[in-house]
């Protein structure tokens, strides 16, 4: 007795007319998590590295210690940009005034004060050149990429220059990152790849 083979086809979503929308990522089901929004495609995300969730576990809680009480830390949470764009930082600092519903699933760029994205083999592309444009367009003030060279984290950070809306470079840092804005921080960089007691 044969056996005919089984046809399946993906259950994708099929994107409408003109892209999906930033309300979208809220209805359609099944979505995979930290599913991103980029020019009206959705963008799913592959696994990530340990030292991607050590890196972004670092920014989150070393940037909760030192912020001020008018902020807010939040990881891997989407931004509306503008209708066809609605991204997630690994980690962003917002404006404490919009984090007031439970419920809420993303934040209006303009709350945003800095946007951190940790690079992925994956996201080159979009977190050296997609992402800051869009975060700079946005108004967003504050961008910093991580970067993994050879186990070690090195942070290129950038501040918008606001006559022509374009991020300007404010340094890169390795081991050690001094800087005073968008508040005073000093983050011993080393300290993301350091192994945890009982490994």
């Amino acid at each position: 007795m044969s056996v005919a083979p089984r046809t399946s086809t993906p259950d994708w979503p099929i994107p409408p007319e003109g892209g999906w929308t930033a309300d979208d990522l809220d209805r359609l089901p099944n979505l995979p998590p930290h599913t991103e929004l980029i020019d009206g495609s959705l963008v799913f995300v592959g696994p990530q590295t340990l030292f991607h969730s050590r890196a972004v576990s670092f920014f989150e809680w070393q940037l909760q210690s030192l912020a001020p009480a008018e902020f807010e830390v939040i990881r891997e949470f989407t931004i509306d940009i503008d209708r066809q764009n609605r991204p997630e930082p690994d980690v962003i600092v917002v404006r404490g005034d919009v984090v007031d519903d439970p419920e809420q699933t993303r934040y209006p760029a303009e709350a945003v004060t800095l946007a951190i994205e940790v690079v992925s083999a994956e996201s080159v592309s979009r977190d050296r050149e997609t992402k800051p444009l869009k975060y700079a367009r946005a108004g967003i003030a504050h961008y910093w990429r991580v970067e993994n060279e050879k186990g070690l984290a090195v942070v290129h950070a950038f501040e918008l220059e606001p006559t022509t809306r374009a991020y300007t470079s404010v340094g890169i840092f390795r081991e050690r990152m001094k800087v005073s804005a968008p508040f005073p921080m000093d983050l011993d960089l080393t300290a993301i790849k350091a192994r945890r007691s009982g490994e």
